[in-house]
């Protein structure tokens, strides 16, 4: 059988691939793209942490620390889902589009290094940071002025008019077609071969109710065709916890991959889908979300509905949050999402 290593290899032939077992040969490839100086040591290489999509790597030399990102043709904490390599590409013209706004650029690593061939990214190292996951847990008081200045890079990003670079900047649809399986599709099939209580004994019940819930499904697929359309305004696509850190000059905004020109409702939704999940109350989210600046045609109905399939998706899909959420809590969550679906006008964060 064919793996998805082995396909990395086929498609990209001439690619060095980073491997965590066999990385000797690495301060030599850094040389060779003159990523690193011919005198410079590479004194030892680490993990930063658990990437979601790509392989993630801190290099330590005599001089600095930078981080190493490589997109592969999966999912690294999926290996069995395969995933669009260019993604890279996205991200590295993300960090080159917003480079020109210091108001945007203050939140992000600097882009020290992309190199096509190789679905490489050189990035400024933000040092041994946390993320923002913490928050799902219900002994963690929030940093309300983090999340806050959050809001305001998201506000800033979607008011900033990048003229004509947009045209130039990718559609990234082979990505969001993958997105949109995990989001749209795949939590809503009787039959997907993933079995929640495996998640938490009770779930794969809880789940069931939405499964064949027909005119949700319905309401549903509509958002998942807003969803891959397009916009005018510049997303970063995965605005979540896990997406965040934090710095000693701030909170930061990483993994911009997922980025497209599209409808801003979608970026704000997710951010407060997960300040739902995050057991923030509905008063401190509209308290929050007052920081929000919203473009002009900005659709509540279009955000309460995202709103509602990203706490779906995240509760009885594939991609898992590191929540302490007991089994009500998410009858109730899950409940609240259907509804924010199905009768957007319930929803009033933005109101």
């Amino acid at each position: 059988m064919t793996t998805l290593p082995d396909l990395f290899k086929e498609n990209f032939p001439n690619a060095y691939y980073l491997d965590a077992q066999h990385l000797d040969g690495l301060p030599d490839f850094l040389r060779m793209i003159h990523w690193i100086d011919p005198d410079e040591t590479v004194l030892n290489l680490e993990k930063p942490g658990d990437g979601n999509m790509n392989f993630v790597l801190r290099v330590n030399t005599n001089r600095r620390s930078f981080i190493l990102k490589q997109a592969r043709p999966w999912v690294e904490k999926y290996p069995q889902v395969s995933a669009p390599a260019e993604r890279v590409v996205t991200e590295a013209r993300f960090y080159e589009l917003v480079s020109n706004h210091p108001e945007l650029q203050q939140f992000l690593p600097t882009l020290l290094g992309y190199d096509a061939e190789n679905l490489l990214l050189a990035l400024e190292d933000l040092g041994p940071n946390a993320d923002f996951t913490a928050l799902y847990r219900q002994a963690v008081v929030p940093d309300l002025e983090a999340v806050r200045s959050l809001i305001r890079f998201l506000s800033t990003l979607h008011s900033t008019n990048f003229g004509l670079m947009k045209a130039a900047f990718p559609t990234n649809q082979a990505l969001k077609k993958v997105n949109h399986e995990h989001i749209f599709d795949f939590p809503y099939r009787e039959e997907n071969g993933f079995n929640l209580d495996t998640v938490q004994p009770g779930l794969q019940v809880l789940a069931e109710l939405y499964k064949r819930d027909v005119g949700l499904k319905a309401h549903v697929h509509a958002l998942g065709e807003m969803y891959l359309g397009t916009g005018t305004v510049l997303l970063h696509g995965d605005f979540y916890p896990g997406s965040w850190l934090h710095t000693k000059h701030g909170a930061k905004v990483i993994d911009p991959e997922f980025s497209y020109f599209g409808r801003p409702e979608y970026d704000v939704a997710v951010m407060t889908a997960h300040l739902k999940m995050a057991r923030l109350d509905d008063n401190g989210i509209r308290t929050l979300l007052q920081t929000y600046q919203r473009p002009a045609g900005f659709d509540s109905a279009l955000f309460a509905g995202f709103c509602g399939t990203e706490v779906l998706r995240r509760l009885i899909g594939l991609a898992q949050l590191p929540v302490d959420l007991s089994l009500p809590e998410k009858e109730r969550l899950l409940a609240w999402g259907s509804t924010a679906i199905s009768r957007p006008e319930t929803v009033s964060f933005l109101n």
